[in-house]
Formats: structure tokens, C-alpha cells, sequence
């Protein structure tokens, strides 16, 4: 491990990790309004609904998130949607995170007792006004542990994305590798950089699942 070429690989390192954060932040924006309206689709009781996003929820959770990229920027441009490297990683990150994100959501929904929503209408309010007001702040302070620890997951899952040449740390990281082949350095900094992210906010997982516990 050649620790004094450090400072030469750093910069192109950050760089890439830049472009990992920007990926993960803008799949959350996308995800989670599309997870809350797959969650609002499952849960609304209507067959012609329920079926559909039932179906689209399964199917993503049951392909491997690579294939769902390589659909969207290789097969798309043959249905007329050409999309650059990075818009496919975006949305195809974002569309499979949404569907666990919709769980996570329903779950968080459902265990608030159906009681309270029923007294919140006995008391004047609409539907969505005692959904907004009444349900789903709780349901929100269920859901917010496993939402975090998603959003872990979304950022390691970025990595994805350098197999269609979003150069993100991970392909960075790569294209250093393979021309100055020095691999123990370079991925050895890869893998702290990926800590140094992830840790954070795995420990702020960690805290808000402890905090909900004691609250319960």
C-alpha cells in the first residue's frame, strides 16, 4: 500500500463522492413522494388501484437493481427515451427505492390505531385534514428509523451506477485502479470514504430507533 500517493488520488476521490451524494440526494427527493403515493394507491381499498401499484411494487422489489439500470438507459433509447448515465441512475435508483420506501410508509401508517383517525372525523376534520394532522405524524415517528436506515442503503447503492459509467467514487475509483494499478490504495480509500459517509448516519439510524423505543 503506497500511502504517500494518497494525496494525489484524494481529489479525483471527493469528486466522485460529490457526484455519489448528489445521485443519493436527488433518488430520496424522487423516491419518497413516489414511495408515499404507492403506499396511498395499496392502501386505498379500490381493486383497480390496488392491483396495479401491488404489481409494480413486487416486480421492483423482485428484480436486482442493475437490471432495472441497464433496462432504463439500454433498453429505453429503443422505445424513443434516451436518457444520459446519470438521469438513469437517478430515476432507476430512485423507482426501486420507492417501492420499499411505500412499505415503510404503509407499516408506519397501519399501526396507528385506526381509533384515533375515526375520532379525528367524529370532530369535523376531512379525511385528509385528520390524515395529515392526526396520522401521519405518528406514523411518521414510526416510520423515520427504517426511512434513515434506507437512506444508508441509497447511498451505498449509488456504487450501482458506475456500471453504466457515472463516474461516482466507486468508477473513480475504478478508472485510477486500472491505470496506475495500485488496487490496495485506491480501494482501501474508496471503502473509508464510504465509511466516513455511512457511518454517520447509520449512528443517527441507531438513535432514532432508540428514541422511538423509549417513546413507545
Amino acid at each position: 500500500m503506497d500511502w504517500s500517493s494518497v494525496h494525489n488520488y484524494l481529489p479525483f476521490l471527493l469528486k466522485g463522492a460529490e457526484m455519489t451524494i448528489t445521485i443519493t440526494v436527488l433518488a430520496l427527493i424522487i423516491s419518497t413522494p413516489l414511495g408515499l403515493l404507492w403506499a396511498a394507491g395499496k392502501m386505498s381499498g379500490l381493486r383497480i388501484i390496488v392491483w396495479p401499484v401491488s404489481i409494480i411494487i413486487n416486480i421492483t422489489r423482485g428484480l436486482p437493481m442493475i437490471v432495472v439500470l441497464f433496462y432504463i438507459y439500454f433498453v429505453f433509447p429503443d422505445i424513443g427515451i434516451t436518457l444520459t448515465a446519470f438521469q438513469a441512475s437517478v430515476i432507476g435508483i430512485a423507482f426501486c427505492f420507492s417501492s420499499y420506501i411505500a412499505e415503510i410508509f404503509r407499516a408506519g401508517i397501519e399501526s396507528v390505531d385506526r381509533g384515533q383517525l375515526e375520532a379525528a372525523r367524529s370532530m369535523g376534520m376531512g379525511f385528509g385534514k385528520a390524515m395529515v394532522r392526526v396520522v401521519l405524524p405518528q406514523a411518521f415517528h414510526v416510520a423515520l428509523p427504517p426511512y434513515s436506515n434506507t437512506l444508508v442503503m441509497m447511498l451505498k447503492d449509488s456504487a450501482l451506477a458506475s456500471t453504466i459509467a457515472v463516474t461516482e467514487m466507486t468508477r473513480q475509483g475504478q478508472l485510477m485502479a486500472s491505470s496506475t494499478f495500485d488496487n490496495t490504495t485506491i480501494y482501501t480509500l474508496v471503502a473509508i470514504l464510504y465509511l466516513a459517509m455511512c457511518l454517520p448516519l447509520m449512528a443517527l439510524t441507531k438513535r432514532l430507533e432508540t428514541r422511538r423505543l423509549k417513546g413507545a
